[in-house]
């Protein structure tokens, strides 16, 4: 599907510029409010984005607006599974990047993309031990053995 509709600039954080359909803008709903507000004649800046990240959120909104509707139902159960097959290979990335994501998403308010990252750090920690998920993020214990403890017995139904 190709659109002739009108066309947004979005300027990254390190000055990059990238041209989209508006249906591709509009999955943001904070573009989507700047362009209701007629802030979108010069260019949108997204300061919190940079444009390695806000490329990848544009692929992401590009596909999920160029992915065909159907009323057929078997036909839509086939384009879902091929997008949530797509989704599935969009989120296998590095750590840092995925974190980027999730901020870009939350900034930008794209939940379904807010949504598919967070899931994603959610089974990446699935069923990880405290000390595995600080290595995984790279977070310092920071806690004495003592402090540790107390904090286990006052949570004890986290650690059942």
């Amino acid at each position: 599907m190709s659109s002739t509709g009108r066309k947004i600039t979005l300027k990254s954080s390190d000055g990059e510029t990238f041209e989209v359909d508006e249906a591709v803008a509009l999955e943001s709903q904070t573009i989507k409010h700047m362009i209701e507000d007629d802030c979108a004649d010069n260019g949108i800046p997204l300061p919190n984005v940079t444009s390695k990240i806000l490329s990848k959120v544009i692929e992401y909104c590009k596909k999920h607006v160029e992915a065909p509707k159907s009323d057929d139902r078997d036909r839509a159960t086939s384009v879902d599974d091929e997008l949530k097959a797509w989704d599935a290979d969009f989120v296998k990335v590095d750590n840092s990047t995925l974190f980027d994501l999730i901020l870009a998403a939350n900034y930008l308010k794209i939940k379904s993309l807010l949504d598919l990252t967070c899931q994603t750090v959610a089974d990446m920690f699935k069923g990880k031990t405290p000390n595995e998920i600080r290595k995984t993020v790279h977070i310092k214990n920071d806690f004495t053995p003592d402090e540790e403890e107390k904090v286990r017995r006052e949570n004890q139904w986290a650690f059942e």
